[in-house]
Protein backbone atom coordinates (compact mmCIF):
# COMPACT_ATOMS: atom_id res chain seq x y z
CA UNK A 1 0.00 0.00 0.00
CA UNK A 2 1.49 3.58 -1.03
CA UNK A 3 2.25 5.96 1.65
CA UNK A 4 0.15 8.69 2.67
CA UNK A 5 2.50 12.02 0.91
CA UNK A 6 3.42 14.33 3.90
CA UNK A 7 1.60 17.19 3.96
CA UNK A 8 2.41 20.42 1.86
CA UNK A 9 5.29 22.62 4.17
CA UNK A 10 4.07 25.76 2.80
CA UNK A 11 1.39 25.25 5.77
CA UNK A 12 3.80 24.28 8.33
CA UNK A 13 5.61 27.86 7.18
CA UNK A 14 2.41 29.95 7.31
CA UNK A 15 1.74 28.20 10.81
CA UNK A 16 5.22 29.33 12.28
CA UNK A 17 4.99 32.86 10.22
CA UNK A 18 8.39 31.77 8.24
CA UNK A 19 8.77 31.55 4.51
CA UNK A 20 12.00 29.62 4.34
CA UNK A 21 14.44 30.79 1.44
CA UNK A 22 16.64 27.33 1.71
CA UNK A 23 13.79 24.32 1.93
CA UNK A 24 16.48 21.83 2.97
CA UNK A 25 17.09 23.69 6.38
CA UNK A 26 13.18 23.14 7.37
CA UNK A 27 13.69 19.69 5.85
CA UNK A 28 16.37 18.98 8.16
CA UNK A 29 14.89 20.40 11.11
CA UNK A 30 11.97 17.75 10.56
CA UNK A 31 14.03 14.39 10.19
CA UNK A 32 14.68 12.34 13.26
CA UNK A 33 17.82 10.48 13.70
CA UNK A 34 16.06 7.24 13.37
CA UNK A 35 14.74 7.90 9.75
CA UNK A 36 19.02 8.70 8.16
CA UNK A 37 19.75 6.19 6.44
CA UNK A 38 23.30 5.64 7.64
CA UNK A 39 24.91 6.28 11.48
CA UNK A 40 27.19 7.99 9.36
CA UNK A 41 25.31 10.65 8.25
CA UNK A 42 23.92 11.78 11.65
CA UNK A 43 24.46 15.14 10.67
CA UNK A 44 21.55 14.80 8.16
CA UNK A 45 18.96 14.34 11.17
CA UNK A 46 17.83 17.47 13.13
CA UNK A 47 20.26 17.28 16.25
CA UNK A 48 22.64 19.90 14.75
CA UNK A 49 19.79 22.46 14.49
CA UNK A 50 18.30 21.57 17.93
CA UNK A 51 21.69 22.63 19.46
CA UNK A 52 21.73 25.60 17.57
CA UNK A 53 17.66 26.56 18.58
CA UNK A 54 18.19 25.60 21.58
CA UNK A 55 20.79 28.14 22.47
CA UNK A 56 18.60 30.51 20.03
CA UNK A 57 16.08 29.86 22.15
CA UNK A 58 17.55 30.82 25.26
CA UNK A 59 18.95 34.31 24.20
CA UNK A 60 15.55 35.33 22.51
CA UNK A 61 13.71 34.27 26.25
CA UNK A 62 16.56 36.04 28.01
CA UNK A 63 16.47 39.09 26.14
CA UNK A 64 12.32 39.27 26.68
CA UNK A 65 12.46 38.26 30.24
CA UNK A 66 15.13 41.18 30.50
CA UNK A 67 13.07 43.92 28.96
CA UNK A 68 9.60 42.56 30.85
CA UNK A 69 10.38 42.24 33.99
CA UNK A 70 12.59 45.42 35.21
CA UNK A 71 12.48 44.68 38.91
CA UNK A 72 13.13 41.16 38.54
CA UNK A 73 16.20 39.62 40.84
CA UNK A 74 18.72 37.19 38.71
CA UNK A 75 16.80 34.32 40.22
CA UNK A 76 13.44 35.00 39.56
CA UNK A 77 14.56 35.96 36.15
CA UNK A 78 16.75 31.93 36.06
CA UNK A 79 13.26 30.41 36.75
CA UNK A 80 10.91 32.11 34.65
CA UNK A 81 13.62 31.11 32.10
CA UNK A 82 13.79 27.68 32.92
CA UNK A 83 9.71 27.20 32.53
CA UNK A 84 9.70 28.80 29.58
CA UNK A 85 12.45 26.69 27.92
CA UNK A 86 11.54 23.20 29.69
CA UNK A 87 11.12 20.02 27.43
CA UNK A 88 7.44 20.25 27.62
CA UNK A 89 6.78 23.54 26.66
CA UNK A 90 8.84 23.42 23.97
CA UNK A 91 6.53 19.99 22.97
CA UNK A 92 3.48 22.36 23.38
CA UNK A 93 4.70 24.84 21.10
CA UNK A 94 5.57 22.33 18.50
CA UNK A 95 2.35 20.84 18.61
CA UNK A 96 0.32 23.91 18.11
CA UNK A 97 2.92 24.30 15.16
CA UNK A 98 1.34 20.96 13.51
CA UNK A 99 4.88 19.84 13.01
CA UNK A 100 3.80 16.21 13.94
CA UNK A 101 2.17 15.47 10.53
CA UNK A 102 5.74 16.51 8.83
CA UNK A 103 8.09 14.93 10.79
CA UNK A 104 10.46 11.92 9.10
CA UNK A 105 11.01 9.11 11.56
CA UNK A 106 12.14 5.40 11.22
CA UNK A 107 9.41 2.98 10.37
CA UNK A 108 10.22 1.58 14.26
CA UNK A 109 10.19 5.64 16.08
CA UNK A 110 7.00 5.90 13.43
CA UNK A 111 4.94 2.83 14.72
CA UNK A 112 5.74 3.95 18.44
CA UNK A 113 4.33 7.02 18.19
CA UNK A 114 7.40 8.89 17.91
CA UNK A 115 4.91 12.42 16.35
CA UNK A 116 3.54 13.06 19.83
CA UNK A 117 6.76 12.32 22.16
CA UNK A 118 7.58 14.86 24.10
CA UNK A 119 11.36 14.68 23.41
CA UNK A 120 11.04 14.36 19.91
CA UNK A 121 8.59 17.48 19.77
CA UNK A 122 10.35 19.53 22.15
CA UNK A 123 13.99 19.02 20.14
CA UNK A 124 11.85 19.51 16.95
CA UNK A 125 10.64 22.78 18.23
CA UNK A 126 14.02 23.69 19.09
CA UNK A 127 15.57 22.63 15.21
CA UNK A 128 13.12 24.16 13.53
CA UNK A 129 14.36 27.63 15.82
CA UNK A 130 17.68 26.90 14.62
CA UNK A 131 16.19 26.79 11.19
CA UNK A 132 14.84 29.82 10.85
CA UNK A 133 18.22 31.46 12.70
CA UNK A 134 20.30 30.29 9.90
CA UNK A 135 17.73 31.06 7.15
CA UNK A 136 17.20 34.31 8.16
CA UNK A 137 19.19 35.46 10.80
CA UNK A 138 18.72 36.19 14.83
CA UNK A 139 15.90 38.94 14.47
CA UNK A 140 13.52 36.54 11.94
CA UNK A 141 13.70 33.53 15.18
CA UNK A 142 13.51 35.94 17.69
CA UNK A 143 10.58 37.29 16.07
CA UNK A 144 9.13 33.61 16.01
CA UNK A 145 9.98 33.28 19.93
CA UNK A 146 8.06 36.55 20.78
CA UNK A 147 5.02 35.93 18.72
CA UNK A 148 5.02 32.09 20.03
CA UNK A 149 6.08 32.56 23.50
CA UNK A 150 5.20 36.25 24.74
CA UNK A 151 1.40 35.04 26.07
CA UNK A 152 3.03 32.36 27.80
CA UNK A 153 5.90 34.45 29.58
CA UNK A 154 3.15 36.49 31.13
CA UNK A 155 0.95 34.15 32.04
CA UNK A 156 2.69 30.88 33.53
CA UNK A 157 1.22 27.73 34.07
CA UNK A 158 3.11 26.58 36.92
CA UNK A 159 4.74 27.89 39.73
CA UNK A 160 8.05 29.71 39.35
CA UNK A 161 9.83 27.32 41.61
CA UNK A 162 11.77 24.83 39.84
CA UNK A 163 10.90 21.44 41.82
CA UNK A 164 14.22 21.05 43.17
CA UNK A 165 15.04 24.37 44.58
CA UNK A 166 11.61 24.25 46.03
CA UNK A 167 12.58 20.48 47.96
CA UNK A 168 16.17 22.48 48.76
CA UNK A 169 14.82 25.09 50.01
CA UNK A 170 12.13 23.07 52.14
CA UNK A 171 15.03 20.90 53.18
CA UNK A 172 17.53 23.63 54.43
CA UNK A 173 14.23 25.35 56.71
CA UNK A 174 14.35 22.11 58.88
CA UNK A 175 18.03 21.69 58.78
CA UNK A 176 18.56 19.14 56.68
CA UNK A 177 21.55 18.20 54.37
CA UNK A 178 20.94 18.95 50.50
CA UNK A 179 18.94 16.19 48.74
CA UNK A 180 21.12 13.70 47.45
CA UNK A 181 19.86 12.73 43.05
CA UNK A 182 21.26 9.34 41.74
CA UNK A 183 20.83 7.70 38.56
CA UNK A 184 18.66 4.55 38.83
CA UNK A 185 18.64 2.85 36.26
CA UNK A 186 18.38 3.97 32.34
CA UNK A 187 16.45 2.31 29.35
CA UNK A 188 15.36 2.65 25.76
CA UNK A 189 17.61 3.73 22.39
CA UNK A 190 20.48 5.92 22.56
CA UNK A 191 18.91 8.76 20.78
CA UNK A 192 15.51 8.51 23.28
CA UNK A 193 16.32 7.26 26.40
CA UNK A 194 14.67 7.42 29.79
CA UNK A 195 16.66 8.02 33.04
CA UNK A 196 15.38 6.95 36.24
CA UNK A 197 16.28 9.08 38.95
CA UNK A 198 16.28 8.69 42.92
CA UNK A 199 16.14 11.80 45.31
CA UNK A 200 16.99 11.32 48.89
CA UNK A 201 16.51 13.58 51.81
CA UNK A 202 18.37 11.86 55.20
CA UNK A 203 15.67 11.28 57.29
CA UNK A 204 13.16 10.11 54.40
CA UNK A 205 12.48 6.83 52.02
CA UNK A 206 14.21 7.79 48.74
CA UNK A 207 11.77 8.45 45.91
CA UNK A 208 12.45 7.51 42.28
CA UNK A 209 11.27 9.42 39.09
CA UNK A 210 11.62 8.82 35.25
CA UNK A 211 12.58 11.56 32.57
CA UNK A 212 13.65 11.82 29.43
CA UNK A 213 16.35 13.52 30.28
CA UNK A 214 18.41 13.58 34.10
CA UNK A 215 17.17 16.81 34.45
CA UNK A 216 13.51 16.14 34.15
CA UNK A 217 13.88 12.99 36.21
CA UNK A 218 15.53 15.29 38.82
CA UNK A 219 12.59 17.68 38.71
CA UNK A 220 9.84 14.76 38.22
CA UNK A 221 12.00 13.08 41.80
CA UNK A 222 11.85 15.98 43.68
CA UNK A 223 7.87 16.98 42.69
CA UNK A 224 7.18 13.38 43.78
CA UNK A 225 8.64 13.60 47.06
CA UNK A 226 7.01 16.28 47.63
CA UNK A 227 3.57 15.36 46.73
CA UNK A 228 4.51 12.19 49.03
CA UNK A 229 5.36 14.74 51.78
CA UNK A 230 2.56 16.79 51.49
CA UNK A 231 5.13 19.53 50.93
CA UNK A 232 3.57 23.41 49.33
CA UNK A 233 5.10 24.17 46.11
CA UNK A 234 2.99 27.25 45.39
CA UNK A 235 4.31 30.27 43.38
CA UNK A 236 5.65 32.52 46.46
CA UNK A 237 7.36 35.36 43.79
CA UNK A 238 5.46 38.29 42.25
CA UNK A 239 5.19 38.88 38.90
Amino acid sequence: MARKPKPDIAALEERIGHRFGDRSLIERALTHVSAVATKGARVDSYQRLEFLGDRVLGLAISDMLYAAFPKAAEGELSQRLAELVRKETCADVASEWGVGEHLRLGGGEAQTGGAKKVAILGDVCESVIGAVYLDAGFHAARDLVQRTWSERMMKPRRPLRDPKTALQEWAQARGLDTPIYREAGRSGPAHAPKFVIEVEVAGFAPTQAEGASKRLAEQAAARAFMAREGVDNRERAGS
